[in-house]
């Protein structure tokens, strides 16, 4: 399918893991894109696998909480690839794993400014002018984590906490403008952020028991991540705004508490 044709997006977190197979999919159906990072040389990597798979992409590096550097982003995009009316706000950070009375304020701090700044910059930034300008679709990247306890350490699940939130909000800001505000919520999936897990799993011989707690019995894919996300960015999701949408294999619709019995 080519649902994007003709569209124009930015990916943050673009270098890597879900924000890399999301171009992958974008360019697949049809969308010229930038993606965005800090670092240059994954961002240049996705650019050559995108456009070799005969996909339009271009690469800026930025800091996704910085005011500056997505403005530039979102003016450059403008002006090489001929809009924006796609966002996929999915830069972000986990923690590392501290027992709650050791963690500091300089994390939490850090774990929101990493996942909720980054969010809200992208919303205000990308909304401004896709308001302007015929509106368009925005997408946040949060996580089942934040949906209960225990999901992740407690600062990232209150930062994703409160992208959810700002997902919710964002969409009422926009109301009447034709700005579409969604979030997915990924379940596990091998990422740069969680391949250390992935790596103990399999280096104890326990790689099978990743995913067995939720009803599709695997861990995610990022491509599961992307094809939700080309679903958001297209018009047959044209009805959907304000919503967080689970991509996790079913587990946030469980009480996991261990093996499932058939």
């Amino acid at each position: 399918m080519r649902r994007l044709e003709g569209r124009h997006a930015i990916i943050t977190g673009g270098g890597s893991g879900m924000g890399r197979a999301s171009a992958l999919r974008l360019a697949e159906e049809g969308a010229a894109l930038m993606v965005v990072g800090r670092r240059e040389d994954p961002l240049r990597e996705t650019v050559r696998m995108v456009n070799e798979a005969g996909g339009t992409c271009i690469y800026h590096v930025a800091d996704a909480g910085d005011e500056a550097g997505i403005s530039g982003a979102i003016e450059r995009c403008i002006r090489e690839l001929g809009g924006l009316e796609i966002f996929f706000a999915n830069a972000g950070n986990t923690d590392s794993v501290k027992p709650f009375l050791e963690q500091t304020v300089e994390q939490w701090e850090g774990m929101f400014r990493d996942n909720v700044v980054t969010a809200f910059v992208a919303c205000k930034l990308a909304g401004r002018y896709m308001a302007e300008h015929g509106g368009g679709s925005i997408i946040l990247n949060s996580s089942t984590g934040s949906l209960r306890a225990r999901g992740g350490t407690e600062a990232y699940g209150a930062s994703k906490a409160g992208v959810n939130h700002l997902t919710m909000t964002a969409a009422c800001a926009f109301a009447g403008k034709g700005v579409r505000v969604n979030a997915i919520l990924p379940g596990l999936t091998e990422t740069g952020l969680t391949k250390p897990m992935f790596d103990w799993a399999r280096k104890a011989g326990k790689e099978d028991r990743l995913g067995k707690l939720t009803p599709m019995q695997r861990p995610g894919y990022v491509e599961d991540m992307a094809g939700v996300v080309a679903f958001l960015a297209s018009d047959d999701s044209a009805y959907v705004d304000g919503q967080l949408i689970p991509v996790d294999g079913g587990i946030s619709a469980t009480h996991p508490a261990g093996k499932f019995v058939y």
